[in-house]
């Protein structure tokens, strides 16, 4: 625990330098986190340190190889920095840049070609992609020119919705209206029925004397006519016969009795009729 302590102090007092140490609680947990960040630092540090040296040793070995190569230029062919031309010194340049784009080892022509054929195949992929986004674009907007055209339709078909719902309500609060004066006139009809009736009753009036009941006889009355009419008839036919006078007395006579019957029946049917008050 102490020598964890230790190594705490001595990376917190590295990492804040001259600033203060900032107070913290000293328990196990924060001294274990604490511990364990310092080793991830000092390891980070490290790889920091290695990649430097690298680096360092890739500027020593690439400082050698360019001395190399200027020695060459100059013993073998007798070329410099400063004997080349303008235009040399700018292909130069610009064959270098290049270079450093395409993120080559060197400039030669084996290195240039397998880089140019990789940005060959990026860009016609990449033109391959646009062509499949134009594509992809091409339909989106022929959906959404669909879309448009349903969104369309849907607002005038729920405008109209809405117009026949404003209707359709006004004709139901009509309806509620007439219906709540229906109900308060079917109401007082009620009432005035029951009142009638009430009225009725105290006068202890007959039903034959009602509407009804007349309307009943008046029926009775158009029933009976067509019943006079047969024997009616049948009376002229025996008017028509020869004359015998013990014979045809009788059948005037019972003819005579039938007639009087019914016509006693409608004239009482008709006094009734009469004596009805209208």
């Amino acid at each position: 625990m102490c020598d964890k302590i230790t190594k705490v102090m001595q990376w917190l007092t590295k990492a804040f330098g001259d600033q203060a140490i900032p107070e913290y609680e000293v328990n196990t947990k924060t001294i274990d986190i604490l511990y364990q960040l310092a080793e991830y630092s000092d390891a980070r540090c490290n790889q920091v340190s290695l990649l430097i040296e690298d680096h360092k040793q890739k500027a020593v070995e690439y400082q050698a190889d360019c001395c190399h190569l200027q020695d060459v230029l100059l013993q073998g062919a007798g070329l410099s920095s400063g004997s080349l031309s303008k235009l040399a010194s700018d292909n130069m340049a610009t064959l270098n840049s290049c270079a450093m784009a395409f993120k080559l080892k060197d400039t030669s022509l084996s290195s240039f070609v397998p880089a140019i054929n990789d940005l060959t195949s990026r860009l016609t992929e990449a033109e391959k992609k646009d062509r499949d986004m134009e594509q992809e674009l091409t339909t989106l907007r022929k959906k959404l020119g669909t879309i448009l055209v349903l969104r369309k339709m849907l607002q005038e078909d729920l405008s109209k919705t809405v117009k026949t719902q404003e209707v359709e309500n006004a004709k139901a609060e009509e309806r509620l209206l007439n219906m709540d004066f229906i109900k308060a006139k079917s109401k007082d009809f009620s009432f005035t029925i029951k009142m009638a009736q009430e009225k009725i009753a105290s006068r202890k009036m007959d039903y034959s004397l009602t509407h009804q009941a007349i309307l009943e006889v008046s029926e009775e009355i158009a029933k009976l006519k067509q019943d006079i009419l047969p024997l009616q008839k049948k009376l002229k036919s025996y008017r028509d016969l020869t004359p015998s006078p013990s014979l045809a007395q009788v059948k005037v006579e019972e003819a005579k009795r039938e007639l009087a019957v019914i016509d006693a029946e409608l004239e009482m049917k008709v006094d009734i009729m009469n004596l009805t008050p209208k």
